[in-house]
């Protein structure tokens, strides 16, 4: 099992930007695709992004596609989350996990995850 470091979380402005990042334990990283999720208060977590062990393909929830980019740095065992025109909608607690392959986007359901990190929190005031 893979162990995971959220981190980059703050306060920023609408339409300003972020980057998140998120440090794997292990030997093995390449083989789990790592995904973003994000839960704001009240509501229930939802699935942000996803991309593949190599970093060749990747998946988006509609409402961030065209700003919010993901990538990952297999040598230093992190993945990125870059968040460009945040809008206070945005505003949650940001949460990093891992699959093993890469799965069907019907797959990336926050309920398939076993265990959470402590997130970090993305505040965006309007």
């Amino acid at each position: 099992q893979v162990q995971l470091n959220e981190s980059g979380g703050g306060l920023v402005q609408a339409g300003g930007s972020l980057r998140l990042s998120c440090a794997a334990s292990g030997r093995t990283f390449t083989i789990y695709a790592m995904g973003w999720f994000r839960q704001a208060p009240g509501k229930e977590r939802e699935f942000v992004a996803a991309i593949s062990g190599g970093g060749g393909r990747t998946y988006y929830a509609d409402s961030v596609l065209g700003r919010f980019t993901i990538s990952r740095d297999n040598a230093k065992n992190t993945v990125y989350l870059q968040m460009n025109s945040l809008k206070p909608e945005d505003t949650a607690a940001y949460y990093c996990n891992a699959k093993l392959n890469f799965p069907p986007r019907s797959s990336w359901g926050p309920t398939t995850f076993a265990s959470w990190g402590q997130g970090t929190q993305v505040t965006v005031s309007s």
